[in-house]
């Protein structure tokens, strides 16, 4: 089969499926929905896996036959197609991982989950191989309704149905403003073609309105990615979502939303008439890096697991901004590599708090102190994911981090040691968790002083019956998405890949001669080299080290009885979950884009 026939297969398969076990959900038993979500789960990998087989160059297909000046466009190069293969992998884990993961449903809603989770995919997909911006705000819209519904799924608890509609009213806000930009350059340009986009922003000068409009269309992309300020709803919404769908918000859909301002700057903002490198590089290496920072700080605070994850997610998410910010092949490659071993084993994490969830109805780090020392395997591959995390060689996540740490070093020699201090904190936030749940180490921690902080004690169990045996499923899943990120620092194939496609990402002119007819001949991308270096493995091996060191040192020392530094006690009421506050700062946030952006534009 053609690639050209692939790519619309990749978008249609999911939603095929999706539409199959709404319908069909009514009839079919439990075991049946499952299946057939898994099915057609495992034919999107098949299809995907092809498609980034074949993407050396970019696959391009005209929906319907309308040519690019009309109609819509779908492109696969390497890092969009990879991404797309990211989805389907932790889709299907996901789906499996829920076999008799929710209590039995009735009145025919069998087919609800698996059906919104392929809807979910079939958004994600879209998104990732999309070459037309109005086409991208849709399946971005697509996979958000979606997302909202899974994350308010369990619809008896206030707790999850207060997360969705938070999430959705915050998200929903930046969606006006991406569509309001959105609307900017088509007034501009009279396109909807990224590619043709960037070639008719060409013929204008760059002014307000040119960064008005990136920012706007930038904001819904930031939102989704959780950067600083515009995070605030992910904590909230992880921690009341079902554990199987914190799997893909973390795993890989906040990740979307680093890939869309990569590919919105590349193909459309790049060029004459768009933003200089300079202020794009200046503005979003300093948002990466306050955002890497903040989430840092804030997940070392957290005793509720799954906010513990969430604030790490958005620390990586600030490292990933830094790498593409860069500009550069090598940075866009080494963030490719981290992003996708990142997703593995963040998913990997969520999945194995879902069994402390299934065991003990509990996600709380004081007061699940040594109970869960019976699942010694549980707690070895959450260790392992921990370490992975803090990026020690040879996991992906290492090779990803030291490839990306390599590039932003030789553009500011301070950039390295965000990389080091974000990855070991936040890997030994995890490993502390771990040590005192699994293995008892240390004394039974006890809350500070004035502390106001969400605990995750008397969670909903996702499952009610907590005397059978742990399925399967729920520890193999975890073990093989954590061996896939460990194969992916292993395999040196996967990481040269990558590098070549991130030529080929940092070239706008070879994606415009591909997507559009008129784009003229585009000089090949050359691919650098992509492995482990020695200051690389360095740099992993001491953050890995300082993670040890720092999880260690808390879970054996008592907890101060003084209350918490300031700055952390400030940090923790600018959380304060009220929809209003998450609004105001989304609406700051944005305005300091624009001022930051203008000012050197």
């Amino acid at each position: 089969m053609a690639e050209a026939d692939l790519l619309p297969l990749a978008v249609a398969v999911p939603l095929l499926g999706s539409a199959l076990l709404a319908l069909g959900g009514r009839r079919l038993p439990r075991l049946g929905c499952d299946l057939l979500a898994a099915c057609v789960a495992a034919l999107e990998v098949v299809v995907l896996a092809r498609l980034w087989a074949e993407s050396g160059s970019i696959a391009t297909a005209d929906l319907g036959g309308w040519p690019a000046q009309v109609g819509i466009v779908l492109a696969a190069d390497p890092i969009g197609a990879g991404l797309a293969l990211l989805v389907a992998v932790l889709v299907l884990a996901v789906i499996l991982y829920s076999w008799r993961y929710f209590d039995e449903p009735t009145g025919g809603r069998a087919g609800v989950f698996p059906a919104l989770i392929l809807l979910f995919e079939a958004g994600m997909v879209g998104f990732a191989l999309t070459g037309d911006l109005f086409n991208a705000f849709v399946f971005f819209e697509l996979m958000g309704a979606a997302a909202y519904a899974l994350t308010g799924y369990r619809i008896e608890d206030p707790r999850p149905l207060h997360g969705a509609l938070t999430f959705g009213i915050v998200n929903s806000f930046a969606a006006y403003c991406s569509l309001l930009g959105i609307a900017l350059l088509y007034a501009r340009t009279g396109e909807l073609n990224l590619a043709r986009l960037g070639q008719q922003l060409a013929g204008h000068r760059t002014d307000l309105l040119t960064v008005t409009a990136f920012v706007l269309v930038c904001t819904a992309l930031l939102v989704k990615a959780a950067a600083v300020p515009f995070h605030f709803w992910l904590p909230d919404a992880h921690s009341v979502a079902p554990t199987p769908v914190c799997m893909l918000m973390s795993g890989v859909m906040v990740e979307l939303g680093v890939y869309g301002i990569a590919r919105v700057y590349w193909t459309v903002f790049s060029g004459p008439g768009g933003l200089p490198h300079e202020a794009f590089r200046t503005t979003f290496t300093a948002l990466g890096a306050v955002t890497a920072l903040l989430g840092a700080v804030m997940c070392w605070q957290q005793r509720h697991l799954k906010r513990l994850l969430a604030f790490s997610t958005i620390s990586h998410v600030g490292l990933f901004l830094v790498g593409i910010a860069l500009l550069t092949p090598d940075g866009a490659a080494g963030t490719a590599l981290y992003v996708a071993a990142h997703g593995l084993v963040k998913a990997a994490l969520f999945g194995l708090t879902g069994v402390l969830l299934d065991r003990f109805g509990s996600v709380d780090e004081y007061g699940l102190h040594g109970r869960a020392r019976p699942l010694r395997a549980v707690g070895l591959l959450f260790a392992a994911g921990a370490l992975a995390l803090a990026g020690l060689p040879p996991f992906g996540t290492g090779l990803g981090k030291a490839l990306t740490e390599d590039a932003a070093g030789r553009l500011q020699p301070w950039l390295p040691v965000v990389f080091v201090a974000a990855s070991a904190v936040t890997g030994a936030a995890v490993l502390r968790a771990g040590l005192r749940v699994f293995f008892g180490v240390g004394p039974v921690p006890r809350a500070r002083p004035a502390d106001d902080v969400t605990t995750g004690e008397g969670e909903e169990p996702e499952i009610r019956e907590p005397e059978r045996n742990l399925p399967p499923m729920m520890l193999a899943v975890p073990a093989t998405l954590l061996g896939l990120g460990l194969l992916l620092g292993c395999v040196p194939a996967v990481a040269t890949a990558l590098a070549g496609g991130a030529a080929a990402f940092t070239d706008p002119a070879r994606y415009t001669a591909a997507v559009t007819p008129t784009g003229g001949p585009a000089a090949a991308a050359v691919a650098g080299e992509a492995g482990w270096t020695g200051a690389g493995i360095a740099l992993g091996l001491l953050s890995a080290g300082l993670a040890c060191a720092l999880a260690t040192t808390a879970a054996l020392r008592p907890t101060p009885a003084r209350p918490a530094l300031p700055l952390v006690r400030v940090l923790r009421r600018l959380h304060s979950g009220h929809l209003g506050d998450y609004l105001a700062w989304l609406a700051l946030g944005v305005a300091v884009l624009c001022a930051a952006i203008a000012a050197q534009a």
